[in-house]
């Protein structure tokens, strides 16, 4: 049986409980993806899912990955038009931990400047991985013939032109426009 609530804070939380299973996995959905940006901010959605993993306030990506490892869960993340899923899997036991870690990632990442350069290479690598995958070039060139000059036209990752004009700047000031109880859903 699943539990939709809202709590007081105004994130919706939907639960699930499989008693004969001794994991727990979860995720966070931010209702932020390629849609939500402008044609200078395309791809900051997928940016930002990046720079969640490079550290907060009090911990390094060091830390979060190894935190993570020491519960032998497995945490990731992905984002599309609609929005931006964080999600994670662990022993029922580490549930609190686990939270905890994401938690802290998804309200307090750090979008350190030093680390956007170094995701920057990261990402266009990304870009030209996907623009030598024909599959995926097909589909994008289908949304853009439907969606031409509208935000779901335009790709995921956004282009070199754009990324290359992001800054910790840029990427905290759209973050902190986008990243609140209302567009989160847990």
């Amino acid at each position: 049986m699943v539990t939709i609530r809202t709590l007081d804070n105004g994130i919706r939380v939907a639960l699930e409980s499989i008693s004969y299973v001794r994991s727990i996995s979860f995720g966070i959905w931010v209702k932020n993806g390629s849609r939500n940006e402008l044609p200078q901010e395309n791809g900051v959605s997928h940016y930002i899912e990046h720079m969640m993993f490079k550290g907060t306030k009090s911990r390094t990506a060091r830390q979060i990955a190894e935190e993570m490892d020491a519960l032998g869960g497995q945490i990731n993340a992905y984002t599309t038009k609609e929005y931006t899923c964080y999600h994670t899997r662990v022993l029922d036991k580490h549930i609190d931990r686990a939270l905890d870690v994401m938690s802290d990632m998804l309200l307090h990442p750090l979008i350190a400047q030093e680390e956007v350069q170094k995701e920057r290479n990261v990402i266009t690598e990304e870009i030209y991985m996907y623009d030598d995958a024909p599959e995926e070039l097909v589909h994008d060139a289908l949304q853009d013939a439907i969606w031409r000059d509208t935000s779901l036209g335009m790709p995921i990752l956004g282009t070199e032109e754009t990324i290359a004009a992001f800054d910790a700047d840029f990427i905290r000031a759209y973050y902190e426009r986008n990243y609140h109880q209302e567009n989160i859903v847990l």
